[in-house]
């Protein structure tokens, strides 16, 4: 079977091509893939090539394909794995299987499996690991978001606090504590406020910060104040530029008593050293973002470490069981991370996506690898259909879920956008 995918060969060489795919083994899966969102390791990794850790050496003879947020329907079923998976079944991936220790994963490790494909090999180690997870939902974009919707989750469950009589840990947040997202009104942060207000372990306040009062009210109009309180949750949004001293305005919502648990979306001193400053007794700093300089730091006050017990922890990506309960949470509609989609775009756009990527804005970027569609923008989709039918029906599409993809506008791209 022939497929086009996007395959790194080096830094920075990145190619679009139609290939071969061998007969499956019988410890094998052979899948289509409809969508992938691109990340940011995608990014780095097409940066660094074979520098980058999870790709292979012989990168450059040996071409891996790229993207590891992917959805899509099982095809064909080797025979070792036909009481567990059939034909027709749609599933995502947990891409860090993390087989006999190893770091392969598909988007960066594999030469016939990657998310930046019309048609994929999937091996026997994701199988064995169990990553091979079944989905079940109409639109195929929610099962692309399932990997980093997971991410935001490992966060919640990384968080721990101890108990000074027994010396034990406690994992997760505090149940009816003071949480605070900084630098939160980002794609990352809304899918982390979705999950604050909707997870089974909520804060009883839960305050999210950011400089850009735009970032802001559209948070605000996604997760509205009004949601949050029917499901018991204090929601307050602060733009920390426009108050005269963020620490005490922020310590003042709290009644002086500070937050139990602190996460940090952006990787910028000050935030992190905000963060610190607002941690109470046995408070847990969450450093969710994930820098680019190796050297990055930032102060920390070990005098509250030692007579407060303050403390830091980060995760820079969910397991297994966390993707298990996004997929859960979003099947069964108590999660909506439809608002971390800014952008969309055919197989054809992906590569360009992936190289600047760091300078594209918003949030994320989702591929549909059987059209041929440049990335576009959903604020833009209405000044682009003046000219074009595809972008005028789907901006209305948008327009009518508060600006947001849908399963609507997606089926209706699939079904009219021109093929690759």
């Amino acid at each position: 079977m022939k497929t086009k995918a996007i395959r790194l060969y080096g830094a920075n060489d990145l190619r679009l091509e139609e290939f071969e795919l061998p007969e499956i083994k019988d410890d094998e899966i052979l899948a289509t893939v409809i969508s992938d969102s691109v990340c940011m390791s995608t990014h780095k990794a097409a940066l660094q090539g074979a520098a980058h850790a999870r790709v292979p050496n012989d990168v450059a003879e040996n071409p891996t394909i790229m993207g590891h947020e992917f959805c899509g329907k099982i095809l064909a079923v080797g025979k070792k794995w036909a009481d567990k998976y059939k034909a027709g079944d749609k599933f995502a991936i947990q891409p860090a299987h993390g087989w006999q220790g190893t770091l392969s994963a598909p988007g960066y490790s594999y030469r016939y499996i990657g998310g930046n494909s019309q048609y994929v090999i999937i091996p026997n180690e994701i199988m064995e690991c169990n990553c091979l997870l079944k989905y079940d939902n109409d639109a195929y974009f929610y099962g692309s978001l399932a990997e980093p919707v997971s991410c935001v989750i490992a966060g919640y469950h990384t968080n721990y606090h101890t108990n000074n009589s027994t010396h034990l840990h406690t994992m997760g947040i505090v149940e009816g504590g003071n949480a605070i997202l900084m630098a939160a009104a980002g794609p990352m942060g809304l899918g982390a406020i979705d999950y604050a207000i909707h997870c089974d372990r909520k804060p009883a306040l839960l305050v999210v910060t950011d400089i850009d009062n735009a970032r802001l009210a559209r948070a605000a109009s996604i997760m509205t104040v009004e949601e949050a309180e029917r499901c018991g949750v204090k929601l307050v949004y602060v733009n920390t530029n426009e108050v005269e001293n963020a620490h005490d305005y922020l310590m003042a919502l709290t009644d002086g008593r500070g937050y139990d648990d602190v996460f940090v979306y952006a990787p910028v001193k000050p935030v992190v050293e905000l963060a610190d400053s607002v941690l109470g007794f046995d408070g847990c700093l969450n450093f969710f973002a994930g820098p680019i300089n190796p050297s990055f730091s930032a102060s920390f006050n070990f005098y509250n470490v030692h007579y407060k017990f303050t403390h830091v922890c980060g995760n820079s990506g969910g397991n297994t069981a966390d993707m298990i309960e996004s997929i859960e949470m979003m099947n069964d509609g108590r999660m909506n991370p439809t608002s971390m989609i800014t952008h969309v775009g055919g197989l054809d756009s992906a590569i360009d996506t992936i190289i600047n990527l760091d300078k594209i804005p918003g949030g994320k970027k989702l591929i549909y690898n059987f059209i041929s569609m440049p990335l576009v923008a959903l604020s833009d989709l209405k000044e682009l259909g003046r000219d074009n039918e595809l972008y005028r029906e789907l901006a209305a599409l948008v327009e009518k879920n508060n600006g947001m993809w849908s399963a609507e506008a997606e089926k209706y791209l699939l079904a009219n956008a021109k093929p690759i």
